[in-house]
């Protein structure tokens, strides 16, 4: 039996975990290890480096390049302690999304709280708040190679879409899934 999660907006009375599960080598980004870089930005200013972890206008991508920061829905994941995060990004009324988001949810737990059933309870619960922006379904990718994410996707019902080449792996594939969100919520 797993434990319960809740999701919580990011806030600075949980910034000591989340600052301990960087210290730990834990990286909030999927696609790239950066753990220490915002260690040293949470470090120096944590007020501020909370405000532009969220609200910041860009985003870096693995390739270095900024881009426009899509709108979000963030969280943090937590059974009592700091577990992880979740986002909802999106564009306004349209499912597409710009080729740099392979997907409208992202998520990342931290290694020590892994196989717990986490990631798929926080998925499921980030569901109604994309119905709530007008979503009947989101997109979700995942590594070919990352069986642990695919059991998340398909424990919420997600259906593969397609495969694509994965941006920063060439001869690699990303999985693309559709996952329909709760009606009546």
């Amino acid at each position: 039996m797993t434990d319960t999660i809740t999701l919580i907006r990011p806030n600075l009375d949980w910034l000591p975990s989340y600052e301990r599960a960087l210290a730990q080598g834990w990286s909030p980004d999927t696609t790239r290890d950066v753990s220490g870089e915002f260690l040293d930005k949470l470090r120096r200013d944590p007020e501020r480096f909370l405000h532009d972890l969220h609200n910041s206008p860009t985003i870096r991508l693995s390739d270095g390049r900024d881009v426009p920061r899509l709108p979000a829905h963030d969280f943090w994941i937590s059974d009592g302690e700091f577990c992880g995060r979740i986002s909802f990004r999106y564009q306004p009324g349209t499912e597409e999304l710009p080729p740099n988001a392979l997907g409208h949810i992202g998520y990342a737990i931290v290694p020590w709280k892994r196989k717990r059933g986490y990631a798929t309870q926080a998925l499921r619960q980030i569901l109604p708040v994309a119905r709530s922006e007008g979503f009947s379904r989101v997109q979700i990718s995942c590594d070919a190679e990352n069986e642990a994410s695919q059991k998340v996707i398909l424990a919420n019902g997600g259906v593969l879409a397609k495969t694509t080449p994965h941006p920063d792996h060439p001869g690699q594939v990303k999985f693309v899934y559709w996952v329909r969100t709760p009606e009546g919520q």
